[in-house]
């Protein structure tokens, strides 16, 4: 593999070329409620919108048709339970090329078959491994026993490449462009889209979000090289890799302004808000750029930013455990672990004296306890503001109630969510 020292190395335009008759030219639109929130120009680029509903398509498609005559007769494999997948199972449809697919055996059913619909006959989906790293090293292994192809999801310069063709047609639409806000994952989008902005718009400065639960390149940053971070929060599954590209990350550091990092609590409250007001259907990932402009928010004022929408492959089942973490993080809701004298009314005097008027029991489990002194009970509250949480938590402390506060104890707090 060929490495890649420069952004200027990269050549976005011969990429564009070969995809325009195959991907779509998704939107950058204009947003009010996010311009008149931060007193600036906010546009969107809608990769949501997609043929596959990501800019995964573009990096795939334009790796896999580069394949010699005989490369594209032995096939290609990779590795992916999401929107990598499904770029590759596309693209193995359209140029007619055999694909196998190694996912994960917990991938949900949903994803499976969004992969199946895009690859039909042309794939072959191989469930295996209770993680994406099992997975791959399996895929890993099959591709070098057959001497097929394997298409990384990010390392690779025509990969890269094919990413950065998302810059060139902001550039094309919108100039004088200050600031662009990007997720990243393993550093394909940001190194090729930075690698563009560069040389075809170097003033514009390109920032980087990571989720919190997954700062690999963050790490990587501050490391000066890639890191293989031992746990990660998989909540943003299209941008939470262990380690990010030892192709991709010399790029990044050099196009990259600034590398935020993101609380999946606030990408769900954005998430949530997307659909709620704009009717747009974003992933974690999708959500990760506009999640982080308040960060940046005395900096925007009077400025023309662009957010990379980079998905909107959400699954509707996840959408419960979305609003769950939305309400824990804005602080309206909150789990107790609370410890009932063992007498008759203990619950009623809660109900009646400790609660508030607009507060709501959302979950309740009580453990009876025979022969002892006190019970103890998981108690979920909503509340309708921070406020009236201030105020519950001043009534417990002056009926001395024997409470503990699940949201502050990660250990416990991780079983509930």
């Amino acid at each position: 593999m060929t490495a890649v020292t420069a952004p200027h190395s990269l050549n976005i335009r011969k990429a564009y070329d070969v995809l325009k008759p195959v991907v779509s030219r998704t939107p950058l639109q204009f947003h009010r409620g996010l311009s008149e929130k931060f007193s600036c120009e906010v546009y969107l680029k809608r990769e949501d919108l997609q043929v596959v509903r990501s800019y995964k398509i573009r990096g795939a498609y334009n790796l896999i048709q580069s394949l010699t005559a005989e490369q594209r007769e032995a096939g290609v494999v990779c590795a992916s339970a999401g929107n990598h997948a499904q770029g590759v199972a596309f693209s193995c449809k359209k140029l007619n090329i055999h694909g196998v697919i190694y996912m994960p055996a917990i991938t949900p059913k949903q994803k499976i078959n969004q992969v199946k619909m895009f690859g039909g006959d042309r794939i072959e989906i191989v469930l295996v491994g209770d993680t994406f790293d099992e997975s791959q090293a399996h895929a890993l292994a099959f591709a070098k026993a057959q001497q097929r192809v394997f298409i990384p999801p990010f390392d690779h310069p025509l990969i890269m490449e094919g990413q950065g063709t998302v810059a060139l047609e902001i550039a094309e639409e919108l100039s004088d462009i200050d600031y662009v806000f990007v997720p990243v994952g393993g550093g394909g989008l940001c190194a090729g889209m930075g690698s563009y902005l560069q040389v075809y718009a170097p003033k514009t400065k390109m920032i980087g979000v990571e989720p919190a639960g997954a700062p690999s390149m963050k790490v990587a940053l501050e490391q000066g090289h890639p890191v293989v971070l031992e746990r990660i929060q998989r909540f943003v599954d299209g941008a939470s890799v262990k380690k990010v590209g030892d192709l991709t990350f010399p790029v990044c550091r050099e196009v990259l302004t600034d590398m935020l990092l993101v609380q999946e609590g606030k990408v769900s409250s954005i998430i949530l808000q997307l659909y709620n007001e704009d009717a747009i259907v974003a992933e974690p990932a999708g959500a990760l750029a506009i999640a982080a402009l308040e960060q940046y928010a005395d900096r925007l004022k009077g400025m023309r930013v662009v957010c990379v929408v980079s998905g909107g492959n959400n699954d509707i089942d996840r959408m419960q455990e979305i609003k769950e973490r939305s309400l824990l993080y804005e602080g309206l809701k909150h789990y107790f672990m609370v410890r009932f004298a063992q007498r008759p009314g203990a619950l009623k005097e809660f109900v009646n004296d400790i609660l508030g008027p607009t507060d709501d029991i959302v979950r309740f489990e009580f453990i009876q306890k025979h022969n002892k002194e006190t019970g103890p009970a998981l108690i979920g509250i909503e509340v309708k503001g921070k406020e009236d949480f201030d105020a519950l938590i001043g009534r417990m402390q002056q009926r001395q109630l024997n409470y503990t506060l699940i949201n502050q104890h990660e250990n416990l707090f991780e079983y509930l969510v």
